[in-house]
């Protein structure tokens, strides 16, 4: 982790996995989690809105297909359950030196509500560092498949949520911001998202699980690397 209010580093790391829907993220936060704390990694998984009791409630208010919300209210809704999970789970989580592993942060914000409703970056950007207090993440593994794909799984799951609802030209914005953050200069600019790291989810699921691991142990080798060879011989 690494405050930008004070530039120190601290024991814990906060990975965040990001991707549109139907990319099949949530199965990969969930395996992630499940195989690194099979080998004894200390792991807090969360979610985005959520993984508090007020933040569980904004989730439900958001997600809900018949809430009725201005896009700035969505956003604000957002970096609420942000900032009520940043301190009550991911700062003290941290301070122990676990692995804070994240479905969904900051750059869903920059691409929901700013690619996808149209805000302004500025604005996002200065209520989210209120809402982080300055916390960025360590590293973000952005999933991605093509968007007929995604289309497809969002369709096989029968009742969608509300923002599954958003029409084709809508999740086509989503896409082309999280693909904008893939760039160098974009990550330069955007130092609160911290680095971005692209994973091909079009693949089977445990080699999905696999690239995400490799990901981990070519970052931080010493910290991951036994974890990931045991977890690897059990995939």
């Amino acid at each position: 982790m690494v405050d930008h209010t004070t530039g120190e580093s601290a024991l814990g790391l906060l990975l965040v996995l990001e991707g549109g829907e139907g990319v099949g993220k949530t199965t990969q936060w969930t395996r992630l989690a499940d195989t690194l704390r099979s080998v004894g990694l200390d792991v807090v998984a969360v979610r985005e809105p959520g993984g508090t009791p007020a933040g569980d409630a904004i989730r439900a208010l958001l997600l809900d297909p018949t809430s009725s919300l201005t896009a700035e209210s969505e956003a604000l809704l957002f970096a609420a359950s942000r900032a009520q999970l940043v301190r009550d789970v991911i700062a003290p989580a941290m301070a122990r030196g676990a692995l804070v592993l994240v479905d969904r942060f900051l750059l869903s914000t920059y691409a929901y509500q700013g690619a996808g409703r149209g805000l302004p970056m500025a604005s996002l950007q200065a209520v989210n560092r209120f809402a982080t207090a300055g916390l960025a993440p360590d590293l973000t593994l952005l999933l991605s498949v093509p968007l007929e794909t995604a289309q497809a799984r969002m369709q096989a799951r029968g009742v969608a949520d509300r923002m599954e609802q958003e029409d084709v030209a809508f999740h086509e914005r989503v896409r082309d911001a999280f693909q904008a953050a893939l760039r160098d200069e974009w990550q330069a600019e955007h130092p609160e998202v911290g680095p971005v790291v692209a994973i091909a989810a079009d693949s089977p699921i445990d080699v999905v699980t696999t690239h995400c691991l490799q990901v981990l142990v070519a970052r931080w080798p010493e910290r991951f690397a036994a974890a990931a060879t045991a977890a690897l011989s059990v995939l």
